[in-house]
C-alpha cells in the first residue's frame, strides 16, 4: 500500500473560489524522491501545505481525500501528523520562534513530546547533518538567507518525520551547498525517508529522483520524460567584460565587520554606471552585508564614493531617492495589502511616470501572468508573484541605483526571462544601474556586464 495518497483532491483559497489545483490522484510509496515543478504561482506551495494539514484546518478549502497509509490526514491529531509529515516552508524565517538554531531545535521536540534525554542528541545530529553546528548559539537573525534554510532543514530532520516535505529549499543556497545538501537529502530517502520537494532549478535532481510531477493548468501529472526538463538547466559559460565605463560607486579601503568577525578585508574598486553587475559567492560570506553597506544601513571601514561623493556627505533622504534595496524577502517591501493598491503608492514617487501609462501597467502584468490579481491580497501571492511584484514596484519608482538580493527565488526558469527582459527594457529607458546577488544562474548569466565574486574576505572581477 502507497504511504501517501491523495483522492480527488482540490483546494481553493476560500469556499466557492475557483480551485487553485483540481482532482490531484497521487499515490507515493515510501522511501522515494519526488519532485514537484510547475510554474511560479501554480499551486505548488499550495499543495505541500495541504499535504501537511495546514489547509484546511489554517484557511483555504478542501474537497477530496488526503491519506497516509490509509488513514486521513484530516484524523490525525497535530502531534501524530508532524510526526509523519514535516513541512520545510519556502520562507524559513516563518517557522522561527526562538532566538537560536539549537533554541529552535529544542523548542521543536519538546512540542512533539520527545523524552527529554533524547533531545539534546538528536537536535545537535540535526545540524551536524546540515552542517551549522557552528552556528547553533547564533542568533538566527543574523544569519544569511542560506544559513536560515539550512536551519529550517535541520528542524524538519529533527522531528524524523516519515515524508518530509521542501518548499524551494535551495532558493537562497549556493550551488556547491545546494548539491550538498541534495546529496544529504537523497541520503535520508536511502534510509527510508519519502521526499517530496518543489523547486524551479532542476539542476543536480537528474540522477536521484524517483518521480517527477508537474502542475499543469490546474493538474497535477506525471512527467514520464524528465530529460527535456533536466537539458534546461546545464552550467553555462558566461563572457564578462572588464570594468571601464564610468562608475557610480567607487571604493576606496572599503572594509566590514560583524562583530569580530571580518567578513570583507579593507580593498578598492569600482562598481560601473548603467550596467548589470552579478555577486555570487558562498552562503555567509556577507553579500547582503555588502548591500546594507552601500546604503548606509551597516558601518564600514573606508569610504564609498557615489557618483564622485562621499555618500556620509549626502544627506540621507536625498541618498535613499538615488539608491534603494530590494530586500530578500518580498514581504518586507510592501505597505499596502492589495497589488493595485501597492502599485498605485509607487507611481505617486515614479520619476518617470510617463513610461508607467495605465496601459504599460497592465500589459506588464500580462507578461508577469498577474493581471487577473490587481484586487488580490499581497500576501496570498505565492512566493514567485510576490517576487515579481516587487521587482515591477521597484521599477516603477525609477530609482538610479537598484541593489537586488535573490530577486530570482520562487521563479520558474520562464518567469526568470520575463524579468529579465523587463528588468533590462527599464534599466535602459530610466538609465538605472542594477546590482544583483543570486545563487540561481541558470538562464541568466547573459544578462550581466560583469561579474563580482564574494569569497574569502575579498570581492574579485571574474573575467572570462
Amino acid at each position: 500500500m502507497a504511504l501517501l495518497t491523495t483522492h480527488n483532491l482540490s483546494i481553493a483559497y476560500q469556499e466557492d473560489a475557483t480551485p487553485i489545483i483540481t482532482d490531484v490522484n497521487l499515490s507515493i510509496n515510501a522511501g522515494t524522491f519526488n519532485l514537484l515543478i510547475g510554474p511560479s504561482g501554480s499551486g505548488k506551495s499550495t499543495l505541500l501545505k495541504a499535504i501537511a494539514g495546514l489547509y484546511p484546518e489554517f484557511g483555504g478549502a478542501i474537497t477530496g481525500d488526503i491519506k497516509f497509509q490509509g488513514q486521513s490526514i484530516a484524523d490525525l491529531s497535530i502531534i501524530e501528523r508532524v510526526k509523519k509529515v514535516a513541512l520545510l516552508f519556502q520562507n524559513p524565517s516563518e517557522q522561527f520562534a526562538m532566538t537560536t538554531p539549537f533554541d529552535e531545535l529544542v523548542f521543536t521536540l519538546e512540542n512533539l513530546q520527545t523524552p527529554p534525554a533524547d533531545i539534546e542528541k538528536r537536535a545537535l545530529a540535526a545540524l551536524e547533518f546540515v552542517g551549522i553546528t557552528q552556528f547553533k548559539d547564533q542568533n538566527i537573525q543574523t544569519l544569511s538567507g542560506g544559513e536560515a534554510q539550512k536551519v529550517a532543514l535541520a528542524i524538519c530532520l529533527a522531528m524524523e518525520s516519515d515524508i518530509i516535505l521542501l518548499d524551494e529549499p535551495f532558493a537562497s543556497v549556493d550551488p556547491e551547498a545546494r548539491l550538498d545538501l541534495l546529496q544529504k537529502l537523497q541520503e535520508l530517502q536511502q534510509a527510508g525517508r519519502t521526499i517530496i520537494i518543489s523547486d524551479h532549478d532542476l539542476a543536480g535532481y537528474a540522477d536521484i529522483i524517483s518521480t517527477m510531477y508537474t502542475i499543469d493548468g490546474q493538474h497535477v501529472k506525471i512527467v514520464n520524460d524528465p530529460t527535456s526538463y533536466f537539458a534546461k538547466f546545464v552550467t553555462e559559460t558566461a563572457t564578462y567584460q572588464p570594468v571601464s565605463e564610468p562608475s557610480v560607486f567607487e571604493l576606496e579601503a572599503f572594509g566590514f565587520k560583524t562583530g569580530e568577525r571580518t567578513l570583507l578585508q579593507p580593498l578598492s574598486l569600482a562598481i560601473a554606471k548603467d550596467k548589470f553587475t552579478l555577486i555570487t559567492g558562498p552562503n555567509g560570506v556577507g553579500k547582503s552585508t555588502f548591500f546594507t553597506a552601500l546604503t548606509r544601513l551597516k558601518t564600514y571601514s573606508g569610504e564609498v564614493s557615489y557618483l564622485g561623493t562621499d555618500i556620509q556627505k549626502i544627506k540621507l533622504p536625498k541618498y535613499v531617492r538615488e539608491v534603494a534595496l530590494v530586500f530578500q524577502h518580498a514581504e518586507q517591501q510592501y505597505l499596502k495589502m492589495t497589488v493595485m493598491e501597492e502599485i498605485n503608492l509607487s507611481l505617486k514617487h515614479a520619476r518617470f511616470p510617463e513610461l508607467w501609462t495605465a496601459a504599460k501597467i497592465d500589459a506588464t502584468l500580462t507578461v508577469l501572468n498577474m493581471a487577473t490579481l490587481k484586487d488580490h491580497v499581497i500576501y496570498q501571492l505565492s512566493g514567485g508573484q510576490k517576487k515579481k511584484l516587487q521587482i515591477l514596484l521597484m521599477l516603477i519608482i525609477g530609482t538610479p541605483v537598484l541593489l537586488f538580493d535573490e530577486p530570482l527565488a520562487g521563479l520558474d526558469l520562464a518567469s526568470v526571462h520575463v524579468v529579465f527582459d523587463l528588468l533590462t527594457t527599464a534599466a535602459h529607458a530610466q538609465h538605472q544601474t542594477i546590482l544583483m546577488i543570486s545563487h540561481q544562474l541558470n538562464g541568466v548569466t547573459q544578462y550581466f556586464d560583469h561579474h563580482l565574486l564574494f569569497d574569502n574576505q575579498t570581492l574579485t572581477y571574474e573575467v572570462h
